[in-house]
């Protein structure tokens, strides 16, 4: 499931506050940091427990949660005794934290957050979609700032140490969202051009590592060594692809990989 569901075009969207403008930031990705209306409440979100409540309520944030969907969200595996007072206390220290107004409902409970909140999450993934619309216009340059973004939000670990099936969901996203990135890193970087040439390399490689059956990283990779004048190399990665395709999935690369293959024997490839 996607972490926000949002398909309005990045055309479109407005521009959201950044990390430094919004005086309610939220970084859920790394060490869970919280500033709620210019104050920070870190230190009032004491425990594993109130911390993985507010993650939850931000990533559900928009419809109202049960009461035993929180049970459920907070102690997947060994509930407490009295699971019902035990989840009255996490939601009290929230709301201490954040203000009444922010968590409404008593037997189900809604998140209300300020409409200029910053939320990591949600920050990389508007940055993924300006990212891709840009590649598709060749503005080359807002597309690996704003891909950017979302790498440096999506590599962080999302509630390191705690395991649920939720949880799971989220870094999942999060994953297919590093892989975008990765991959819109490269086609940017070749786009640009000159310098930029070995990060976008480096990023393909490091899809390639990430996610050795996606052909987009081979496709990005080959395209990059051709930039660079490394035709050979960019005949080696086809063939490591092929062989990897054949030997485990008994598969062919796809289309778009071979015409590249065949443009490359005939001498006459370009590199986007």
């Amino acid at each position: 499931m996607p972490l926000r569901d949002d398909s309005v075009s990045a055309a479109f969207l407005p521009e959201p506050p950044s990390e430094l403008e919004a005086q309610t930031r939220i970084q859920l990705c790394g060490r869970l940091k919280v500033d709620f209306e210019g104050n920070h409440v870190t230190p009032a979100l004491r425990g594993r427990q109130g911390r993985v409540l507010l993650a939850y309520l931000v990533i559900r944030r928009g419809r109202a949660v049960s009461r035993e969907e929180m049970i459920e969200a907070i102690w997947p595996e060994e509930r407490p005794v009295d699971p019902a007072a035990a989840l009255r206390t996490q939601l009290s220290r929230l709301r201490s934290a954040l203000g009444t107004q922010a968590l409404a409902g008593r037997e189900t409970v809604e998140l209300h957050l300020p409409p200029e909140t910053w939320i990591d999450v949600e920050a990389a993934e508007r940055a993924m979609r300006v990212a891709e619309t840009a590649l598709g216009a060749g503005a080359w340059g807002e597309a690996w700032a704003q891909s950017h973004i979302t790498l440096n939000i999506s590599g962080r670990p999302f509630l390191a140490g705690f395991e649920a099936p939720w949880v799971d969901d989220v870094r999942r996203d999060l994953g297919e969202l590093e892989l975008r990135a990765r991959e819109a890193i490269a086609n940017a970087g070749i786009g640009l051009g000159g310098t930029e040439l070995a990060g976008a390399e480096r990023s393909a490689r490091a899809l390639i590592r990430l996610s050795p059956f996606r052909e987009s990283g081979y496709l990005s990779l080959m395209r990059a060594l051709v930039a660079s004048g490394n035709t050979a190399e960019a005949l080696r990665t086809y063939d490591e692809l092929r062989r990897l395709l054949m030997s485990e999935l008994g598969s062919a690369p796809g289309s778009e990989i071979q015409a590249l293959h065949r443009e490359l024997l005939r001498g006459d490839a370009s590199p986007r």
